[in-house]
């Protein structure tokens, strides 16, 4: 039986969430196509129908994620506020792909990389463009330093086994942000 256009976009959809939700929860090498595709409610065998391979669905999963997540905030201060809390700490499924896969990322092929790379660059475009100052350059830099600690921050307190200083590194992080912010304003 044959699959609309329309029914193949679903599925494909269907299949970028699982695969986004269930890498950034376990890790690449710990999720199987057919893990995935059983999140996703369809047969392990139509996977080749959507995607050529497992590299093939790390790299569009990395891209959909990132696409996913474009529209927020630009406002670094306003950002690390959410960013930065117990919530999004505890909720690695769901949470930000840097944090959850950074570290992985590396090893994949230069397709994921780059996609992951990319996802990098239009963060730290947005959060430069909503910085308040005239110098492209010096919101750039702050930009690259907030994000830069904002990942570190969530991934450092995510290994923490003590609750109190996985809170205090996020608490510290986000005060670090705002003052940093506030100090730039004059």
């Amino acid at each position: 039986m044959r699959v609309s256009r329309e029914q193949v976009a679903i599925n494909r959809q269907a299949i970028l969430k699982a695969a986004s939700r269930l890498f950034r929860e376990r890790g690449y090498d710990a999720v199987t196509v057919a893990d995935v595709m059983n999140a996703a409610g369809l047969t392990h065998g139509g996977f080749y129908g959507y995607f050529k391979s497992k590299d093939e669905l790390i790299e569009q999963t990395l891209a959909h994620v990132f696409a996913e997540g474009e529209g927020g905030a630009s406002d670094l201060a306003r950002y690390a506020a959410s960013y930065l809390s117990p919530e999004h700490r505890d909720n690695v499924a769901d949470g930000c792909p840097m944090a959850a896969l950074g570290a992985e990322t590396v090893r994949q092929t230069p397709e994921a990389r780059a996609a992951m790379a990319s996802g990098i660059e239009r963060q730290i475009a947005r959060f430069s463009a909503g910085m308040k100052t005239a110098n492209a350059a010096t919101a750039r830099q702050a930009a690259i330093g907030g994000w830069a600690a904002m990942v570190g921050a969530v991934v450092l307190a995510r290994l923490c086994d003590d609750p109190m200083l996985s809170d205090e590194i996020l608490t510290a992080t986000r005060a670090w942000i705002v003052e940093h912010e506030a100090a730039k304003r004059g």
